[in-house]
């Protein structure tokens, strides 16, 4: 690979302007929900003592997730050698951190109270997996931080494998204290399985890289610089085997909790005659965010087209929302088993599939955190050389037309 050149994003045109507007506005309307969600409270919105955790949680977790997926790029690269996804190693560290933060911000707003969060920053319970994710969200930020720093100074760059390594463990450690937020809270029968965290892991390769590959492409596209086939093809095909294995885990996952009599209930609310739930998870989930996505990746004609590289990702995008939404909230939707093997009965929901819809205000809160991700991510190529001047083939492989 031939020496390249980083530069960031020169001149002052009106569309980067216009595009940070339009991201100020929705900011300013996440701002806003949570100042009402803060003064009215969460009367306001569709949550209610059965369904604690609703939309803004769905983004939040999403962003949270594909935050350390979105790191796997670098990872590729650094610690496991692999050349052609080096160049690409600043954009996936300045994404990482950027999805981290907007996750936080929407999960704090969300608290109804922000103020809250410094209670969650000085007082540990370390029974608690909600305890543990401070510290982890906190060390993700730095470890990628150091990891940046020596892929960008010249002097710190023979750290540059160790700190990925850290980073690498690091982030799989995170994403397994995210699933097992869900894997641990066993009164919810939905959640109660350890397969939740190996299956955030595989969720988080796949969203984070989707995220990625749309990312790299639209900067390269408005910059006008150029954005070879050969990396792009390779990233596609990692974007498919991330799928089929995030795929994968959810088979086993679903099959494991159908095949436990304990778990059939919930099983057969989410696969079969849970309304909203079922239709995200067998349209959203498994044939929008996987099948259609893997049928494009892997068709021969298909898979040569960008657009509909972007159009796949941006599918894998869609299913795991519809994911988040099916997990946290269709897991809060079905009724509490409080006496295994028995009946009870009384006017506080026993046995009751408990209704949730979302408002305007958690939409707008949840869309704010998107916007913070993408402001932060459009600043950062402005104003620092995180983007390779080129990324045709003989840039990244020059042998590729010898290749070719």
């Amino acid at each position: 690979m031939k020496s390249l050149v980083y530069r960031e994003i020169p001149g002052r045109s009106a569309g980067f302007y216009a595009l940070l507007g339009g991201l100020g506005l929705f900011i300013l309307a996440g701002l806003t929900a949570a100042y009402m969600m803060d003064k009215y409270g969460h009367i306001i919105t569709g949550m209610n003592d059965q369904v604690v955790w609703g939309l803004p949680h769905v983004f939040a977790v999403f962003l949270i997730v594909a935050a350390s997926g979105a790191l796997n790029v670098a990872s590729v690269g650094t610690v496991f050698s692999k050349t052609i996804y080096q160049p690409l190693g600043r954009l996936s560290a300045l994404l990482a951190m950027a999805l981290l933060a907007g996750g936080l911000t929407v999960l704090m707003l969300d608290l109804g109270r922000p103020d809250r969060v410094i209670i969650a920053m000085t007082h540990y319970n370390f029974r608690s997996v909600f305890a543990w994710n401070v510290f982890l969200y906190s060390g993700f930020f730095a470890f990628t931080a150091i990891y940046l720093w020596t892929m960008m100074e010249r002097r710190m760059g023979a750290y540059k494998k160790s700190a990925g390594v850290v980073a690498f463990v690091w982030r799989l450690i995170l994403t397994t204290g995210t699933g097992s937020i869900f894997g641990f809270l066993v009164a919810r029968e939905l959640y109660d399985s350890a397969l939740l965290a190996p299956m955030f892991i595989a969720f988080s390769f796949s969203y984070g890289l989707a995220i990625f590959v749309l990312v790299l492409m639209a900067a390269y596209g408005w910059t006008g610089r150029p954005l070879g086939d050969l990396i792009l093809q390779r990233l596609r095909k990692l974007l498919g085997v991330l799928v089929a294995a995030s795929l994968y885990f959810v088979i086993v996952y679903h099959l494991t909790n159908t095949y436990f009599a304990a778990h059939r209930g919930v099983e057969a609310f989410i696969l079969l005659h849970g309304g909203i739930y079922t239709a995200l998870f067998w349209v959203g989930q498994v044939f929008v965010g996987s099948l259609l996505p893997l049928a494009i990746i892997f068709h021969p004609r298909l898979s040569k087209s960008r657009s509909m590289i972007a159009f796949a990702s941006i599918l894998v995008i869609a299913g795991g929302l519809a994911q988040m939404y099916v997990t946290i909230i269709g897991g809060q939707a079905y009724h509490l088993v409080l006496f295994p093997g028995y009946q009870e009965a009384s006017s506080f929901f026993d046995g009751v599939n408990h209704h949730y819809t979302p408002s305007v205000a958690e939409f707008f809160l949840g869309l704010g955190g998107v916007a913070i991700t993408c402001a932060i991510t459009v600043v950062g190529m402005k104003v620092l050389r995180f983007l390779p001047e080129s990324l045709d083939d003989q840039a990244v492989d020059p042998h590729a037309a010898a290749k070719s």
